[in-house]
C-alpha cells in the first residue's frame, strides 16, 4: 500500500504546484501594479487616465482597442499584439520596445517583476 501512497502523493502536488504559483505570482504583480494604477485602470468598463484603461488587453493590438483613448501614432502603428511575450519586453523597456510611444513608465528591469505583473494582469483584465 505505501508504494502506492507516494506516487499518488507526488501526482497531486504536481497539479497542485502551478496553481499556488501562479497565485503567488499574481499575489506579487498585485502590489507590482500599484506604481501603474496612479495611470492605468483594469476594470471592465473601467475609466482610461493618463494611460488607458487595461481591461481586454491580452490579444489585442497595440493602440487599437475601442476605448475612447488617444492612443500615440506609434502604439497605434506598432501592429504590435500583446500576449506575455510582447508585454514582457515592452514592460521592460517601453521606449525602447515601441519609440516614440507616450508611456513615461521607463520599465520594470527584472523578468521576476514583468512575470509577477503579467500574471497579476492576466488575473484582472479578462
Amino acid at each position: 500500500m505505501k508504494h502506492l501512497l507516494v506516487p499518488a502523493i507526488l501526482s497531486l502536488a504536481t497539479l497542485i504546484a502551478p496553481t499556488l504559483a501562479q497565485a503567488q505570482d499574481a499575489d506579487a504583480g498585485a502590489k507590482i501594479f500599484k506604481r501603474c494604477a496612479a495611470c492605468h485602470s483594469y476594470n471592465e468598463g473601467g475609466a482610461n487616465k493618463v494611460g488607458p484603461n487595461l481591461w481586454g488587453v491580452f490579444g489585442s493590438t497595440a493602440g487599437q482597442r475601442n476605448i475612447s483613448y488617444k492612443f500615440s501614432k506609434a502604439m497605434k502603428d506598432s501592429g504590435v499584439v500583446w500576449n506575455d511575450e510582447t508585454m514582457s519586453s515592452y514592460l521592460e523597456n517601453p521606449k525602447k520596445f515601441i519609440p516614440k510611444n507616450r508611456m513615461a513608465f521607463p520599465g520594470l528591469k527584472k523578468e521576476d517583476d514583468r512575470k509577477d505583473l503579467i500574471a497579476y494582469l492576466k488575473s484582472v483584465t479578462q
